[in-house]
């Protein structure tokens, strides 16, 4: 082995002693950082999906201004989140930067608060009967942009660092630490979904059906409480500060391979590449592996390369350490099965909408009673199947197919992927049966009135969309939760909060497409012999198809997904040389910490 291979090793070994130092307090900090997350969803979820309402209500504004403020809102918010990863990642770590963002998702709640309570800052109340409604002041739609702005500034950088933090609290080095990481994982995804519900219940119906003023001073309360949990548990958290911009190492890689694409790679590349780790990373030593071996080019040493007396290189854009380059290998390996996870959200998506406009024109009486469930309220079936599925698996699934199979987690992370898509193709195959049922009913049988600009009501009970919506949240808790963990633990280590925005960049990429399948489906179909499948009165249109034509894309989808998890290498899943092993032995027995940390996990 190379003298600059062994001195990286030993300052790697260095690294491992300090951070097993870190006094982790694993569980005990969860608390604040899942109380933190509750108070922050339930404080911002139900005004956000009821803003499209509270826009053309109370500012008066037409349905295409307010859907596009909206929309605006919501990409800036999920796009905004890579460049909070980048600040976060680069400059300020994911504590500092959760912090700012908390007190700018409080100012942005209390600013759309205060546009409902104060008179002065939205337009008067439009007259039943009156056509023309006078639209909000410049003023008034600059303080409404200023809340929007402070919530922009919050989510950018609470989404990508939330699950990250959380993660940090656990020591990766340990047993415990790891199931910890998996389990945080799961229950962070039930806190939100729990959240969610409450919102689009207790907090959306204050708005609709009570008064503006306090169903927005309710959110704004509980984001000061999220607040305050945040910054009480202040003492019991582990703060990883960042170490430079990890773009500047992707950069470095790019380039040096670039420039040395005419060299020829050397016979045994692990032996002979140069191979050096800063002890200051925070990223865990990478095997070599022989995928993108273009790349490699980057670490070889030429006669013009110099390198310090540390070991680092002189010129870092010229010469880069195996490290970096598998590094940069981690980021391009995990991109195929991003672009698998953005296909797989139309399902999501679609359902989400079109399952609304169903229950519109079907029958939602409860009983006998006059009642009736709103149409959008049938969503709470499938975060109720959810809810209720993430502890049974944690508790009982996970325990019994970890003796079965042997692995930690019970099943991989891909695994549950590829098995959360077979079910989403199962959940778009049934809502297509249903959707046939209910309009052969509402074209055959009696209907029981008829849906204001929609069409006659089917008789068919509404109550048959839960088993798919029950299906879909089955499908989200494997997929989804899934792909949390999968970001998280495939990206280097310095680039967790990228990871945390991969999930919500991939959400609006989602929307994308959602938008574009439905505007070539309409153009298509709306003249075709067998009428717009998406037609506003559903009688009339064939929505079964378009959810079939869901479950083939997504069977497509899967293939490609199977193709690329067949192919993917785990990070650091090379064998470790003899050497490498030794050592971690050595400092397994020398480290009179390692025994203290594991103990607080």
């Amino acid at each position: 082995m190379s003298s600059s291979m062994k001195n990286s090793s030993l300052e790697k070994s260095d690294t491992v002693a300090k951070n097993e130092e870190i006094e982790y307090k694993g569980v005990r900090a969860l608390p604040y950082i899942i109380g933190n997350e509750a108070f922050e969803k339930l404080g911002t979820i139900g005004t956000l999906w009821n803003l499209l309402v509270y826009l053309t209500t109370v500012f008066n504004m037409n349905t295409i201004a307010a859907t596009n403020m909206v929309n605006i809102f919501s990409g800036t918010s999920n796009f905004g989140t890579l460049v909070g990863a980048f600040l976060c990642d680069t400059y300020f770590g994911r504590y500092n930067m959760l912090a700012f963002s908390s007190v700018a998702s409080v100012l942005g709640m209390i600013c759309l608060s205060l546009s409902a309570a104060i008179p002065q800052l939205h337009p008067p109340s439009c007259e039943a009967k009156s056509s023309t409604c006078k639209g909000p002041t410049a003023g008034q739609y600059t303080f409404l942009v200023t809340g929007f702005g402070f919530l922009v500034l919050g989510a950018a950088g609470i989404r990508p660092c939330n699950l990250a933090f959380g993660a940090d609290q656990f020591n990766p080095n340990t047993e415990s630490g790891r199931r910890g990481i998996n389990n945080f994982f799961n229950w962070y995804y039930f806190t939100f979904t729990f959240a969610v519900m409450v919102s689009l219940t207790v907090i959306v119906y204050v708005q609709s059906n009570i008064n503006w003023a306090i169903g927005l001073g309710i959110p704004a309360f509980l984001m000061f409480l999220s607040c305050v949990f945040f910054f009480v548990g202040k003492r019991m958290y582990v703060v990883i500060m960042p170490q430079g911009s990890p773009l500047t190492s992707i950069a470095q890689v790019m380039l040096a391979a670039s420039k040395k694409r005419q060299l020829h790679l050397p016979d045994q590349p692990s032996e002979s590449l140069f191979d050096y780790i800063s002890p200051n990373s925070p990223n865990s030593k990478l095997p070599y592996t022989d995928q993108f071996k273009f790349l490699n080019r980057a670490a070889i040493i030429t006669s013009e390369d110099r390198i310090n007396s540390d070991g680092s290189a002189s010129n870092p854009w010229k010469l880069c350490s195996i490290q970096q380059v598998e590094e940069m290998k981690c980021v391009v390996r995990v991109l195929p099965i991003w672009i698998a996870g953005i296909i797989y959200y139309v399902v999501l998506n679609q359902l989400q909408t079109f399952v609304v406009f169903q229950a519109t024109q079907a029958d939602r009486r409860v009983g006998h009673a006059n009642f009736k469930i709103p149409a959008a309220s049938y969503q709470i079936f499938q975060m109720l199947s959810l809810t209720i599925w993430i502890p049974i698996y944690d508790r009982i699934m996970i325990p019994c197919l970890r003796k079965i199979t042997k692995e930690e987690n019970g099943i991989t992370v891909l695994q549950r992927m590829g098995f959360g898509i077979i079910v989403g193709i199962a959940t778009m195959i049934l809502s297509g049966a249903v959707e046939e049922w209910r309009r052969r009913v509402a074209l055959t049988e009696p209907t029981i009135g008829v849906a204001p600009r929609k069409g006659k009501i089917s008789s068919l009970s509404a109550s048959w969309f839960i088993p798919q919506l029950a299906l879909l949240g089955i499908s989200e808790g494997f997929t989804l939760i899934a792909q949390i963990e999968f970001f998280y633990k495939q990206f280097p280590e310095n680039m967790r909060s990228f990871a945390g925005s991969c999930l919500f960049c991939g959400f609006a990429l989602s929307n994308y497409l959602c938008s574009l399948i439905i505007t070539v489906v309409h153009k298509v179909t709306k003249d075709a012999s067998g009428g717009n499948w998406l037609d506003q009165d559903l009688n009339k249109a064939r929505l079964d198809y378009f959810y079939y034509l869901i479950a083939a894309l997504e069977v497509i989808n899967f293939g490609y997904f199977m193709i690329c998890a067949t192919w993917y290498k785990y990070k650091g899943s090379q064998a470790k040389s003899s050497h490498e092993i030794a050592m971690e032995k050595t400092n397994t027995k020398s480290s009179p910490t390692c025994t203290h940390a594991s103990s607080q996990v």
